[in-house]
């Protein structure tokens, strides 16, 4: 599965040129990044007979909806465990959960503080005896398996470019692209959380050293916009027609075209944008963003 290479028009300094890989566009309901996690893991889940997917998310996670698609489509159960209890009674207010629960998605909701056990075997025994064997995929999709569909990014049509930019949630993805890239060519890596912690997670699945975290670009932190950042999402759009999510793609174009304007790239760099999905996200992020009274993603899903 190869996705595009667009070109953004816009106007660059110092002859840079930027380019967007549409991972976006992979599939209509498992797209991006999590196309390439779940591509090894179904293989495997069929390999060991398992006829049960169990994982891992929050209220308006990308990667609850993907699996609960690719499930009913592959032929398997699902069920989601689901951070935050006070969730349970309200799935029809959450276009997420009803997309999962459409799939046949089966959930089990608990509270912040039993999510944070997810790892723990105690706790994963638990629910085996609950639900019976299954098929465990982690929060996010990140695995070995998930890195190795996720070293399919890059092609050899992707040789000229300078710089690979992409954003970060639980490391998988960036890991992949990291065992992929060629020798001249450098990763730039923008965490969707606060902090640099899960630089010594990613080296434990990489090799070569050619990759950085950029820092600065978080908003305050996981699932946290400002009005600055949806306004640039939506003149993007405006200008380009290339719909960008506010967690993790959003974040990261925001970033590479102020670093553009800092002069931090070399001049005539060649640099390729990452679109790891995630656009299901937006109606959720806009019940949000309408509760509190402020602007709202101007893209339509």
């Amino acid at each position: 599965m190869i996705s595009l290479n667009q070109h953004i028009n816009l106007e660059l300094p110092n002859g840079i040129s930027l380019y967007i890989k549409r991972e976006d566009l992979i599939h209509p309901f498992v797209s991006g990044n999590k196309f390439r996690k779940l591509k090894y893991n179904l293989l495997e889940a069929k390999t060991q007979n398992k006829d049960t997917l169990l994982t891992f998310g929050g209220a308006f996670s990308n990667h609850i909806a993907a699996v609960a698609y690719a499930g009913k489509d592959k032929g398997f159960k699902t069920i989601g465990i689901i951070r935050g209890d006070e969730l349970r009674d309200k799935i029809s207010e959450n276009p997420t959960l009803q997309f999962a629960e459409n799939c046949g998605m089966q959930f089990e909701f608990v509270s912040r503080e039993e999510y944070r056990l997810k790892g723990e075997n105690h706790f994963l025994e638990k629910l085996k005896m609950k639900f019976g064997d299954f098929y465990l995929i982690p929060e996010g999709g990140t695995n070995e398996l998930a890195i190795k569909g996720c070293e399919e990014i890059l092609t050899e049509n992707d040789a000229d470019f300078d710089f690979i930019c992409c954003a970060i949630g639980t490391g998988g993805t960036i890991s992949g692209i990291i065992n992929s890239v060629l020798d001249h060519q450098k990763v730039l890596g923008f965490p969707s959380l606060k902090g640099d912690f899960l630089q010594d997670e990613i080296r434990n699945f990489v090799e070569n050293q050619n990759w950085e975290f950029i820092t600065d670009y978080h908003f305050g932190g996981y699932g946290k916009v400002s009005e600055e950042l949806i306004a640039f999402i939506n003149q993007f759009y405006a200008e380009t027609k290339i719909p960008l999510d506010p967690i993790y793609t959003g974040k990261m174009v925001f970033g590479v075209i102020d670093l553009i304007s800092e002069n931090y790239f070399p001049a005539n760099s060649k640099i390729l944008l990452i679109h790891t999905g995630g656009i299901q996200g937006i109606q959720g992020m806009n019940i949000k963003l309408k509760k509190k009274q402020l602007p709202t993603i101007a893209i339509h899903v």
